[in-house]
């Protein structure tokens, strides 16, 4: 059974992942620090629902934080990986504008130490949670791993392109096998409360006014998480298996995004549809620091894993609220 560190464990995705792994062979040890960016209960309410993992020995969590170096190699040493999902990160591109420190410390400084545990004890693959917001500026859609990205429009996106720039020095240094993989508006059951679906669910379940910027004109290729976590299951299940891709130091940027890109309005549309009652709207200009479209590009993920992300708009919403009904007794 081999053995993956997944950070950022008590996460969106991390908590997805987890649950993905064990229950196709793999060992996970999990690390989170439970910050209070969003609601600890709810991230708590995630690790319980992996207790039956840790009874059946299949997971393992740990609480910690990865800006302390010293913790990160003790971590590293103690455990011998086979392979690191990295996902543990400050998110949000709004919040980036208010507390521009703690996108450093954690996507920075943490980053680093990761790699320098991957670096000093012989990890065979790094795989890390990149973010469309490194395409920024750019016009030409669909995004695509071959286009530059240079343009960042927040601090959150400049630290993700920091990632990817970090791990191709370690790579071709240290030769380190690593993965980048540009996530793409990700959104389903257990999600976070400060994203798009929950925060529009929840006011129009409330009755309460919705803050829609760009007025609603907005395009994205929203991503349903069981799609992030194939395409991250394949990708690794593949790395870890052929031999070929052991000691190379092979540096790897993938998309990992919906397969048609969906105007705002007509996602929250959806949402009415399924929860039956109308939004009130306050549309506004477009906000500091966010891009007016995304469109990913996933050829070389279908190459490269023979997958491409498919779940439709209306299927995801639905899984979504009937959680978000569920969970909350809404």
């Amino acid at each position: 059974m081999k053995k993956i560190l997944v950070t950022g464990v008590a996460g969106f995705i991390g908590y997805h992942l987890t649950h993905r792994l064990c229950e196709n062979g793999y060992e996970v040890v999990g690390i989170d620090n439970l910050n209070d960016y969003y609601d600890v209960n709810l991230k708590e309410n995630r690790l319980k629902q992996l207790e039956p993992l840790t009874v059946a020995g299949k997971f393992t969590f740990i609480k910690m934080d990865i800006v302390h170096p010293a913790s990160v190699q003790d971590l590293f040493i103690s455990h011998k990986f086979d392979a690191v999902v990295h996902l543990a990160a400050q998110a949000g591109v709004r919040y980036s504008l208010e507390n521009p420190q703690s996108y450093i410390d954690s996507n920075i400084t943490g980053f680093l130490n990761i790699l320098e545990g991957c670096r000093f004890n012989q990890v065979s693959h790094l795989l890390y949670a990149s973010s469309s917001s490194v395409y920024g500026g750019n016009r030409e859609l669909p995004f695509s791993e071959s286009q530059m990205v240079d343009q960042p429009y927040s601090l959150y996106g400049v630290s993700k392109k920091a990632n990817e720039l970090m791990a191709h020095s370690y790579s071709h240094l240290f030769n380190i096998n690593t993965t980048g993989l540009r996530f793409f508006t990700v959104y389903g059951p257990w999600g976070r409360p400060d994203m798009a679906l929950f925060k529009f669910t929840r006011g129009i379940i409330n009755g309460e006014e919705l803050e829609v910027y760009n007025y609603g004109k907005h395009t994205r290729s929203f991503t349903y998480v069981d799609d992030i976590t194939e395409g991250i299951y394949r990708l690794l299940n593949k790395y870890l298996s052929d031999p070929h891709t052991k000691d190379t130091g092979k540096y790897r940027i993938f998309n990992i995004g919906g397969d048609h890109s969906v105007e705002l309005l007509d996602y929250i549309h959806e949402i009415e549809e399924y929860v039956g009652k109308k939004a009130k709207l306050k549309l506004l200009p477009l906000q500091l620091g966010d891009v007016e479209k995304t469109e990913a590009d996933t050829k070389l993920l279908e190459m490269e894993t023979e997958f491409i992300p498919h779940t439709q708009i209306r299927e995801g919403i639905r899984h979504f609220i009937d959680w978000y009904k569920e969970y909350y007794h809404a």
